[in-house]
């Protein structure tokens, strides 16, 4: 195509983004920030990104971790006077999140005049998943207030919270009223973010299709959170099994027995990784 406009654009970065292909799709975004350096020397505003953009690229920098330009992203919605509106808003939580820059999405958020339900579950999870318990579930409390009604996603960061903060007593109450409540059936993540792995064990093991990896990756980061090295075993020895190249299941599974003082096992596993020719990503950590 020798003419490019911003819907092309937004598809091609949408396309690279939604199948997985983040690192792709950042540099066309990159590529598209150029030539509007180029454009706006013209006087031509023809390829300014648009919302759809910087929603799909934000949703690539969660995924690569890649904050500089997720800020760089924020920063420009801001210059060019974009409205925090649900979608866009979402998207800059959940990077923020999932970058680990809790303040940052919160202050987004807050600015946002609508929430829908995955703003409030992207904002709850981020929380839980960084340590920040109570935060998560006062905001809980007040979702159920204010917000939407929660669904399924929302209850695993409710339990990561529980689970994270060691109440008991809490997490047993909200995964019960879950089912009881609102009609939610608990399924395999949210078994493991409660503990509870050997009945998520028990769901893999009734399933009437073989399951596929992204099942024992959930099943093994479960694993990892509640230091369960035996049942962390089985789901590794079934993610080699479909012969798994995610250097982050083998960092998980190197984790989880240096976690135990089990360096041997550590070794193995990064025999292993070599036998198949894994390289680690650079940020994660094979201790």
């Amino acid at each position: 195509m020798s003419v490019k406009d911003v819907v092309t654009w937004n598809a091609v970065i949408s396309g690279y983004v939604q199948n997985g292909l983040s690192e792709d799709g950042l540099r066309v975004f990159e590529l598209m920030r150029e030539a509007l350096d180029v454009f706006e020397e013209l006087k031509d505003d023809k390829l300014n990104p648009n919302e759809p953009t910087l929603v799909s690229t934000s949703s690539a920098c969660g995924h690569l971790g890649a904050l500089d330009i997720g800020k760089k992203i924020h920063i420009y919605a801001e210059e060019r006077n974009f409205q925090f509106a649900v979608t866009l808003g979402t998207a800059l939580v959940d990077m923020y999140s999932k970058c680990g820059c809790i303040t940052e999405a919160r202050e987004v958020f807050n600015k946002m005049p609508d929430h829908d339900v995955m703003t409030w579950t992207s904002m709850i999870g981020g929380l839980a998943v960084h340590g920040h318990a109570k935060e998560a579930l006062d905001l809980f409390m007040l979702m159920l207030d204010v917000g939407p009604r929660p669904d399924g996603i929302t209850f695993v960061g409710v339990l990561c919270a529980c689970s994270h903060a060691g109440l008991v007593e809490q997490d047993l109450h909200y995964f019960k009223s879950m089912r009881h409540n609102y009609n939610i059936t608990p399924k395999i993540e949210h078994h493991g973010r409660a503990g509870r792995l050997e009945e998520a064990h028990e769901i893999i093991s009734s399933m009437e299709i073989q399951p596929n990896a992204i099942v024992w990756k959930a099943f093994l980061s479960a694993c990892r959170l509640h230091s369960n090295v035996k049942l962390a075993e089985f789901a590794v020895h079934n993610l080699f099994k479909l012969q798994s190249d995610n250097c982050g299941d083998y960092v998980l599974v190197s984790n989880i027995y240096a976690s135990k003082g089990r360096w041997d096992d550590v070794k193995h596993v990064r025999k292993k990784m070599d036998e198949r020719g894994v390289k680690k990503i650079p940020g994660l950590s094979l201790i």
